[in-house]
Parts: C-alpha cells; sequence; structure tokens
C-alpha cells in the first residue's frame, strides 16, 4: 500500500481532511496524560520516587517520612495521581506534588 493509497478522514478539530495513521496518532497523543513531579519533571511507569514531605498513610496508621524511596510507580490516567507498592501498604496511591523523580 502506497502513500497514494492510504484513507483520509476528515478531523473536525482541525477542519482538514487528514491520513487515517496521521488522525489516529494524533488522537492517540491527545489521550495521554503528562503527569509531572513536584519540581516538574516528566514522570513515567516504572520511575523510582522520593518522597519530599512527611506523609501520613490513612487507613494504614503510619507515616512515610520525607527522602523515602518508592522504587516502582504506575501511573493511573490521572495528572495528579501516581500508583505505588510499599511494604505493609496496599493500595497506595500518592499525589505527584508530593515526590520528586530519583
Amino acid at each position: 500500500m502506497s502513500a497514494d493509497d492510504e484513507d483520509y478522514i476528515y478531523d473536525e478539530e482541525s477542519g482538514e481532511w487528514l491520513p487515517a495513521s496521521e488522525l489516529a496518532a494524533k488522537r492517540a497523543a491527545a489521550d495521554t496524560v503528562e503527569v509531572r513531579d513536584a519540581v516538574g519533571n516528566l514522570l513515567a511507569d516504572g520511575d523510582a520516587v522520593t518522597l519530599i514531605k512527611d506523609l501520613d498513610v490513612k487507613g494504614a496508621g503510619q507515616t512515610l517520612k520525607r527522602g523515602t524511596l518508592i522504587p516502582s510507580i504506575r501511573l493511573t490516567g490521572d495528572a495528579q495521581e501516581i500508583d505505588c507498592k510499599y511494604p505493609g501498604i496496599k493500595g497506595l496511591v500518592l499525589r505527584a506534588e508530593f515526590v520528586r523523580k530519583r
């Protein structure tokens, strides 16, 4: 299939006819959420982060101290929340504003 044979789809946002592959890439990029830490670094799945503030963990009766390393995070699709695993705490979700990328 050559570039001349590609289907074109009307993009209502821009008012232009775009190749199907280009429109699909544009829509995928619009669906991704950028998650940034307290100092503006872009976070990704698997990144290690460090806490920049002491945090009381609701329901666990535990406080995570400043400087605590969280080894592997997962993005949740929310621009401000990250999912983490930490020994002794199940289902830990942290706000991105309280962490710094390691």
